[in-house]
């Protein structure tokens, strides 16, 4: 008789956070909420469930920077499980959010007692790491036409889910590019007419991102 195979189920993290029993708790945000800043104690990590935060840094001259943008399905506030005490990055909601709170012992018990669990998180540990790495590289050798191309190509979702045509995204300020590219807002400002005009972005209520702004990014 031939062995019955057994149907393999997708990990999903979101179901198996809502099962792990105390010590976590639903939070939401408005947008531009903060969720916690640079300099508060580190007691927690947070899943998103809905929504889209923006990391940033300041440093001790004043000076800050946009350091990431998360999405659903991103955690954040890892720094709670290593020898931190403090946040080192300010969180703040892009758009009205619903976050998952762990709090730390209960996030270090599910990781020691959950092998599955375990290594997803260190998967998105990894995955969030070469994105930094990433980012750092389009930093250094990348102009601010590229760098902006390849933000709002990251917010509309190319290189997690692929891109459709066109995709609106959340509402950004010039200010948030600017700080995130490393220029002035004058010169995004510039860039965003000049998409706009080829045809790589528009606005119909909201910014609406099209796929061929991949050719800007590509382009030597």
């Amino acid at each position: 008789m031939a062995l019955r195979k057994r149907l393999k189920t997708p990990f999903d993290p979101q179901m198996f956070l809502a099962h792990i029993g105390q010590g976590r708790r639903i939070v939401s945000f408005s947008k531009g909420g903060t969720v916690f800043s640079q300099g508060d104690s580190c007691d927690a990590v947070f899943y998103i469930q809905s929504g889209k935060v923006k990391l940033t840094v300041v440093s001790a001259t004043g000076k800050q920077a946009t350091i990431a943008i998360l999405g659903e399905g991103d955690f954040f506030g890892e720094d709670s499980l290593a020898r931190q005490r403090l946040r080192m990055a300010t969180v703040t909601a892009l758009t009205d959010c619903d976050l998952m709170r762990i709090e730390k012992n209960a996030m270090l018990r599910v990781l020691h007692a959950q092998n599955t669990f375990s290594d997803l998180f260190v998967e998105h540990l990894l995955a969030r790491n070469i994105r930094y790495q990433e980012d750092l590289i389009d930093q250094l050798f990348n102009s601010s036409e590229k760098r902006l191309a390849r933000i709002l190509l990251i917010f509309a979702g190319f290189g997690k889910n692929g891109i459709s045509e066109k995709t609106e995204i959340p509402k950004i300020s010039q200010e948030t590019l600017a700080g995130m590219v490393g220029t002035t807002r004058p010169r995004i400002n510039a860039f965003m007419n000049k998409f706009r005009k080829m045809g790589f972005i528009e606005y119909n209520g909201g910014l609406e991102v099209h796929s061929s702004l991949l050719n800007v990014v590509l382009h030597e």
